[in-house]
This record gives structure tokens, C-alpha cells and sequence, in this order.
């Protein structure tokens, strides 16, 4: 797709106005968790028992407790998935939906990375609760102007690599558009790195992913996680 204005300093404006609005994007809720492979403790931050409807601490997470909150056309992938990650030790990594206590239903994504001894063992998994059922944190776009808001959409297309990378994103983990572009935001905050780095970095790392099926996913997951540290950022670019 052509660049549709090439003007310097008018695209200069549009990174700027992007990058201003990917600060008062954010996703509805992040938590993190970690999984033990030996005792099977799950460990909720107090995002997640949030999501889930809880206070934190109210209550202890286990498989069991989990797997009720999954949607029942999710729960049993889901059930799948941690028994893989605990006879094969991979990360609990997923797209799934779960109900919380009130009956509302959240579409997550859980990002994993493996958790290792000082001997190099793989003894659990720990990473991330992104929940993308809602799109935009209404307060915090109060923040940002109304024109970079009706804007954003044109913007956005304007920039190349930020659409290639919600591209891959949208392919790898079966999510929209607005999805993808959350989860860009989101790395983009967590990091304190632009958002058209992180997109940049995340089309570079497709050299490294082995070809598909299932490692691909997994591969993916810890790449996007640390994308950060491959990121110079005192770089211009």
C-alpha cells in the first residue's frame, strides 16, 4: 500500500499523534499469574482475581477453580492446554473466555513465558492476563484530544509497519484487528518504547520463529514478551 502522504513533517505529526494515543489506549485489564509445574499453585496478581470477580486474596486459584470460570465451548481446550503445560512443561499460553462471578463474559489472551531454576530447568510458567473485551479505557481517553481520537483510524493506516504487525498478530493468535492493535499498545506501555518500535521489532522477530504448527505459537509468545530488550532506546529510529 502506497504511503498516501510522504510529506516528512506531516508524518512526523501522524507517529506523534499515534504515539499519543496508544498512551490513553489501554487494555481493559493486565494481570500476571505463574503456574508450579511440581505443587500445580497457580499465583494470581490482584488484576486477575479482579477479572475474575474476586478480592484479592479472597479466595485460593487452583486447575479446578479455574477451569469452572472457562466458557463452557472454551473449557475443555483450555483443560487440554494445561495438561500439556504440565506434562510437556510449556508455557500456559491461550485465547480463551472465562465467566466471572457476576456472569459477565471476558475474551482473554494469556501470554507465557517458562520459569527456570539455576539450573536451567523448566519448572513453571509465569506471563500475562490481557483481557480485550472492551475497546477503548473511557477515562483514560478523556486525556487525549478528540480530534487524535477521530483520527486515529486514518492515522494508523498510514503506518505501514504498524499494520504488518497487527497482520501477524491477528494471523498467529486468531484475534481482530482491534485486538491486535491492544496488544501492540500494550507491549508499547509495558516496555516504555514507541509503538511503531514495537511493531517494528515484532515483524523482525518473524525470522526467527521456527516454521508452524504448535512451537510457533509458543515461540511467538516469548518474543513478544521480550521484544523490549532487543529494543535500543536511545535509537532514533
Amino acid at each position: 500500500m502506497t504511503e498516501p502522504d510522504l510529506d516528512p513533517e506531516r508524518a512526523s505529526q501522524q507517529d506523534d499523534d499515534v504515539e499519543r494515543f496508544a498512551r490513553a489506549y489501554r487494555p481493559a485489564g493486565v494481570g500476571t499469574f505463574t503456574f508450579w509445574f511440581t505443587t500445580q499453585r497457580w499465583e494470581w496478581s490482584p488484576e486477575v482475581y479482579r477479572m475474575h470477580g474476586y478480592a484479592p486474596g479472597e479466595i485460593v486459584p487452583t486447575t479446578e477453580l479455574l477451569l469452572s470460570h472457562k466458557h463452557p465451548e472454551d473449557r475443555d481446550v483450555v483443560a487440554g492446554l494445561i495438561t500439556r503445560t504440565i506434562a510437556e512443561g510449556e508455557p500456559f499460553s491461550s485465547r480463551h473466555r472465562f465467566i466471572d462471578t457476576s456472569g459477565n463474559i471476558h475474551a482473554v489472551m494469556v501470554l507465557a513465558d517458562r520459569v527456570l531454576n539455576n539450573d536451567g530447568e523448566t519448572v513453571g510458567t509465569t506471563g500475562y492476563y490481557l483481557d480485550l473485551t472492551d475497546t477503548v479505557d473511557a477515562a483514560a481517553l478523556a486525556g487525549a484530544t478528540a480530534e487524535v481520537t477521530e483520527r486515529v483510524t486514518d492515522i494508523v493506516a498510514t503506518r505501514a509497519v504498524i499494520e504488518q504487525a497487527k497482520g501477524v498478530l491477528m494471523y498467529v493468535y486468531s484475534i481482530d484487528a482491534t485486538q491486535a492493535f491492544k496488544v501492540l499498545v500494550w507491549r508499547s506501555q509495558e516496555s516504555n518504547l514507541k509503538l511503531r518500535d514495537i511493531a517494528a521489532q515484532a515483524i523482525a522477530d518473524l525470522t526467527l520463529l521456527p516454521s508452524p504448527p504448535p512451537a510457533t505459537i509458543t515461540t511467538f509468545d516469548h518474543l513478544l514478551l521480550t521484544g523490549h530488550e532487543r529494543i535500543d532506546p536511545n535509537s532514533d529510529t
